[in-house]
C-alpha cells in the first residue's frame, strides 16, 4: 500500500491536481471499482469495454482517497494525467524507491516464453518462508500488472517477486524501469508473440532487456539449456549463475528420472554441495522452471537444502497451469488450457503421453495458439504431426482457427475417427460427455483467449 499526498502523486506523474494539497493516499491502488477501500488511490483506466471513469464517483463514494485520470472530474479528487498507465507506472517505481531505500527489500522478475507463471509461483512459495513475500495474482505481468503487484509491497516486504512479460520490443525494458530487478532469471526463447518479435532471434532480444535492466549489482539467473538465453550472460551487468542440465551449468540437475505420473526427480549439483529435488508437478519440462526458482532462492539468501525441499513440496498454484484431476468416474484431466505456444504444446503433450503410458487412452482437446505471425498455420500443423508421433489415441480440436492441428495429424498419418473437429466449446464438452470414459487420459490446452478453460472448469467439475 502506497502513503502519498495528493500534491506527491501529480508531481510524481506530472499531472494536474484537483483536490486538496493534503489528501492522502493510505490504502490499496486499484482499477476495480468493487474492490476499494478507504484511502484507496483508484486508477480510471480505459478498456474496451469499460471505463474507468463512469465508475469514478461510486469508488470515491466507498472511500477512494484519490483519482488518477485522464480528464477531469467535477467535484472528485482527482490527478488528471495525459496517459493513466504510464502514470501508474511512475507512482509504483517512486514507491518501490522508497521501499528500497527504508529497508532490505529485494526484488526478482522472471521472463521466458513458457514457464513464467510456474517459476514465479515455485520462488514465492520458497521465499515466503524466509520473509514477507509479495507476488502477482494470476499473471498480472504487464504495464498494468506489474506496478500493481509493486504497489502491493510494503515496509514489511522482503522479497518482491514479479513475473514480466512481454509482446514487443521494448516492453522489458520498460518493466525494469519500473522495478530493477536485483535477480533477474531468463527461462527461455520460443515461439511464443512471434507476430510481435518477427522471428526467435527478435524474441531473444526483448527477453534480454530484463539482464540489462539489472540493478548494477544485479544476478543474472540464465538457462543454460537453451543456448539463445545462455548468451545473454554477455549483457550482464555484474555477475552471472547458470542452470539446467549440461554438465557446465552452474545449478545443475544430475541423474534425471521421470515417474509413471510424469513427476521429476534429480540431484542438484552446486559446486561441492549436492540436494535431493522431487517435483510434485506434473512433466517433465517443469525441471527447467524448479532449477530456476531453487538457483534465485539459493541467490537470495535461502540454503541449498531448504530450498530444494520447498520447491519439492509445490503443487500446481495457479488455475489451468497442468492442475491435474482425478475425477470419481476414472477420467484423468490434466488442464492446461491457460495459455500455449509451440513449445509449451509441446512440452504438454509429451506428459500426457508419459501420464497415459501404454495401459490408458490418451485425449488431446486442443485450440488454436495465438498471436504467432504469418508461421501460424505451420506452426499448428508441426503440432498435429506430433500428436501423431507421440501416438496420442485421440485429438479433438476446437475451433477453426486450429484447424491446422487437424491437417497436421491427418498428413502424418492419423485415420478414421482418431481425429475430431468441433466448432466451439459447448459442442467440444457435449463430445467429451459421450466420449470419454473410465481410465482416459485428457489434457486441454489453447492460448487463454480461446476459451478453452471454460470446458477445463467443466471437465475438472464432474463428481461422477
Amino acid at each position: 500500500m502506497i502513503d502519498l499526498t495528493a500534491a506527491e502523486v501529480a508531481d510524481l506523474t506530472g499531472g494536474t491536481l484537483a483536490a486538496p494539497h493534503t489528501t492522502r493516499v493510505h490504502g490499496p491502488t486499484v482499477v476495480d471499482s468493487r474492490k476499494v477501500s478507504a484511502g484507496a488511490l483508484f486508477v480510471a483506466l480505459v478498456g474496451e469495454s469499460s471505463d474507468g471513469h463512469d465508475h469514478a464517483a461510486g469508488a470515491v463514494a466507498d472511500g477512494a482517497a484519490l483519482v488518477l485520470a485522464s480528464r477531469e472530474l467535477d467535484g472528485l479528487p482527482c490527478v488528471v494525467v495525459d496517459d493513466v498507465t504510464r502514470a501508474l507506472g511512475l507512482v509504483a517505481a517512486e514507491h518501490l524507491r522508497r521501499l528500497r531505500a527504508s529497508g532490505p527489500l529485494q526484488v526478482a522478475a522472471v521472463t521466458g516464453s513458457v514457464g513464467k507463471t510456474t517459476t514465479k509461483d515455485l520462488l514465492g512459495h520458497v521465499l515466503s518462508e524466509s520473509g514477507p513475500t509479495v507476488m502477482p495474482r494470476a499473471s498480472f505481468n504487464n504495464e498494468i500488472g506489474l506496478p500493481l503487484t509493486v504497489l502491493e509491497a510494503g515496509p514489511e516486504t522482503r522479497y518482491l517477486v514479479l513475473e514480466m512479460g512481454a509482446s514487443a520490443p521494448g516492453d522489458l525494458t520498460y518493466l525494469t524501469g519500473i522495478a530493477p530487478p536485483d535477480v533477474s532469471i531468463v527461462l527461455a526463447v520460443g515461439a511464443a508473440h512471434l507476430g510481435g518479435f518477427g522471428g526467435l532471434d527478435g524474441v531473444a532480444r526483448a527477453k534480454s532487456e530484463i539482464v540489462t535492466g539489472l540493478r548494477p549489482e544485479g544476478v543474472a539467473v540464465l538457462n543454460a539449456d537453451d543456448h539463445r538465453v545462455v548468451a545473454m550472460r554477455d549483457l550482464a551487468p555484474s555477475r552471472v549463475v547458470t542452470f539446467g542440465t549440461v554438465r557446465d551449468a552452474g545449478v545443475r540437475a544430475h541423474r534425471v528420472s521421470v515417474d509413471r505420473l510424469g513427476r521429476v526427480s534429480c540431484q542438484v549439483v552446486v559446486g561441492e554441495r549436492t540436494a535431493d529435488l522431487s517435483l510434485r508437478l506434473v512433466g517433465e519440462h517443469h525441471l527447467t522452471n524448479a532449477l530456476a526458482a531453487l538457483t534465485a532462492a539459493v541467490e537470495l539468501g535461502v540454503d541449498l537444502d531448504t530450498a530444494a525441499a520447498l520447491v519439492s513440496s509445490v503443487d500446481a498454484a495457479s488455475p489451468h497451469r497442468m492442475a491435474v484431476t482425478e475425477r470419481p468416474d476414472g477420467v484423468t484431466v490434466i488442464d492446461d488450457s491457460y495459455n500455449a505456444n509451440p513449445d509449451s504444446m509441446r512440452a504438454a503433450l509429451k506428459a500426457l503421453a508419459v501420464v497415459a503410458g501404454r495401459d490408458r487412452r490418451s485425449v488431446a482437446v486442443l485450440g488454436e495458439m495465438l498471436e504467432l505471425g504469418p508461421d501460424s498455420r505451420d506452426q499448428h500443423d508441426e503440432i498435429g504431426r506430433l500428436v501423431v508421433r507421440l501416438n496420442i489415441k485421440l485429438l479433438v480440436v476446437v475451433g477453426a482457427g486450429a484447424s491446422g492441428l487437424a491437417d497436421g495429424a491427418t498428413q502424418e498419418g492419423s485415420w478414421g475417427e482418431e481425429v475430431v473437429e468441433v466448432e466451439d466449446v459447448p459442442a467440444a464438452e457435449r463430445f467429451l460427455a459421450e466420449e470419454l470414459r473410465s481410465g482416459d487420459v485428457v489434457l486441454v490446452k489453447s492460448s487463454n483467449g480461446s476459451g478453452l478453460w471454460r470446458l477445463g472448469d467443466a471437465l475438472t467439475a464432474v463428481t461422477s
